[in-house]
């Protein structure tokens, strides 16, 4: 009987470290953290962004609305990051944090925001949505792009060097593959480098 007792304490202490650990126990992201670097030129670019996936849904269009600006990723804003100054959509951008929006379109060219803040995106919410005009004043350059076909369950950014002077940044989810070139402006800092001396 007194084993029984002791047997019966052991299993039950079991049972209740069992679900101590499974409480504990944490879900994996839905939305995890990514982050893509490429060297290009003297440049360094980086991008911090979370990566949702499509499990079936229509992305663009439904979750993401046309005409209405979108964090370009999932969670808080997507961040690029230039260690020197670049070139975008033929505008000089200083060295720094920025951030990524795009406005997503039915039909013709997508809008691409490069942000001069790397604030919160919440700071930018009217309404329940992002306010593009609040966003467009703060842009450091903002151009048109045409999105081309692809298909890709999880969003993802690449960066690649291309002639390792102008890198081309792509962002791929769903059905949608949107790409911009940066220009590292390697000649003109050679070009400045042969000056000094």
């Amino acid at each position: 009987m007194k084993n029984t007792k002791h047997l019966l304490l052991a299993f039950a202490l079991l049972i209740a470290s069992t679900f101590t650990a499974f409480a504990q126990l944490q879900t994996p992201a839905a939305s995890p953290a990514a982050f893509v670097s490429q060297t290009v030129g003297f440049t360094k670019i980086s991008i911090d962004y979370s990566s949702p996936a499509v499990k079936g849904r229509k992305i663009f269009g439904e979750i993401e609305k046309y005409g209405v600006t979108w964090r370009a990723g999932a969670n808080a804003q997507t961040i690029i990051d230039f260690s020197t100054p670049v070139s975008i959509g033929g505008k000089n951008i200083r060295a720094g944090r920025y951030s990524i929006f795009m406005t997503p379109a039915a039909s013709g060219e997508w809008t691409v925001h490069i942000n001069s803040k790397a604030a919160s995106v919440f700071s930018y919410m009217k309404e329940g949505v992002i306010d593009e005009e609040a966003v467009a004043a703060d842009d450091a350059v903002s151009f048109k792009v045409a999105p081309t076909a692809g298909n890709t369950e999880r969003l993802q950014y690449h960066i690649s060097a291309e002639n390792n002077k102008v890198a081309k940044v792509t962002m791929a989810w769903e059905k949608v593959v949107i790409s911009f070139m940066v220009d590292t402006q390697v000649d003109q800092r050679i070009e400045g480098f042969k000056s000094a001396f």
